[in-house]
């Protein structure tokens, strides 16, 4: 099981240049996740968190709807994500976190630190697009 992210200024785990590369895993594995672009309607501090953590529900459209996660994002304000398209995995199953339900991953690019940048699109699409 891979070790759980961390955010780390000393340490900088993420540092791209000391990171060794995954094993092959193979396009299969990678094509099965469901990646789907969705619009965040409600963004929230999660203090019952063991780690600052923010809540989120983003719309994925007509067929998947609106679903939750937690994420460790606390460089941004719940404010300035209302509204912003981000990427997340959709068919990972579901996690229960601090009494919450977690119903996908949104996914974001780490900084050395571990600070995550969240991806998205650099033009609107409709919610639920799949990514390609």
């Amino acid at each position: 099981m891979a070790e759980p992210h961390r955010i780390d200024p000393v340490t900088r785990p993420y540092e791209p240049s000391r990171l060794d590369p995954k094993p092959e895993g193979g396009a299969e594995g990678f094509f099965a996740v469901d990646l789907r672009v969705g619009t965040v309607v409600t963004a929230a501090p999660f203090p019952e968190a063991r780690e600052p953590a923010l809540q989120l529900t983003v719309d994925f459209g007509p067929v998947l709807g609106v679903l939750q996660t937690s994420a460790k994002i606390s460089n941004y304000d719940p404010e300035e994500l209302v509204g912003r398209q981000v990427v997340g995995a959709v068919n990972l199953g579901s996690r229960r976190i601090a009494g919450f339900v977690s119903q996908f991953l949104v996914l974001g690019g780490l900084e050395p630190d571990g600070t995550v940048r969240l991806l998205g699109t650099d033009a609107e699409l409709p919610d639920g697009a799949p990514v390609g």
